[in-house]
């Protein structure tokens, strides 16, 4: 008998004992609620809870709409409530000059990820002169903003997970050599 079979790996048990590794799926503003009766259709923004999964794609029939539990969906609780679970922190020289144009990569990350997946949110922004701050509902959607971002005028991207609730924290700082070619 190997005796490297009878014991587990190390990287498998250190993943097993950390904090925020999660039996199910489900993003952690569901998990805090009682399961739905499906269908549901949430009151404020029209998304229909089918098989488990929030979407604002699919249109209602008289079916769905008869039988259906008017609730408030998780998402919109979340923005209710200022929750969050992504925080992107934009820092550096000349954010300030090119501050719409960053406002516009940021709605479209966002509009593109709610059309699908109608939880993925912006729950606020917020510029104090220096650095913008935004908050989302999920920290999928902090990390595709800061992709983007970066994909887009260059920079440096950090993530920072948390053991504790499973958020996130992305920052990212503008290069100022590629702003300044932007806005010749």
């Amino acid at each position: 008998m190997n005796p490297t079979s009878e014991r587990p790996r190390k990287g498998l048990t250190r993943s097993l004992d950390r904090r925020g590794t999660k039996a199910d799926k489900s993003p952690p503003v569901a998990r805090k609620r009682p399961a739905l009766k499906e269908p549901a259709v949430c009151e404020k923004c029209s998304a229909i809870f089918v098989r488990k999964t929030w979407r604002r794609d699919r249109k209602p029939t008289i079916a769905i709409l008869d039988g259906a539990t008017w609730t408030v969906c998780p998402a919109c609780e979340q923005v209710a409530g200022d929750q969050y679970f992504g925080k992107v922190v934009i820092s550096g020289g000349g954010v300030d000059r090119q501050l719409d144009a960053i406002g516009r990569r940021i709605a479209n990350v966002a509009r593109r990820a709610s059309a699908t997946q109608p939880e993925r949110r912006l729950v606020s922004e917020e510029w104090n002169g220096k650095t913008l701050e935004v908050l989302t509902t999920s920290q999928k959607l902090a990390h595709r903003i800061v992709h983007e971002l970066k994909k887009a005028f260059g920079g440096k991207a950090h993530y920072n997970w948390s053991d504790e609730d499973g958020s996130l924290l992305a920052t990212w700082q503008v290069g100022t050599s590629r702003l300044k070619a932007l806005t010749r």
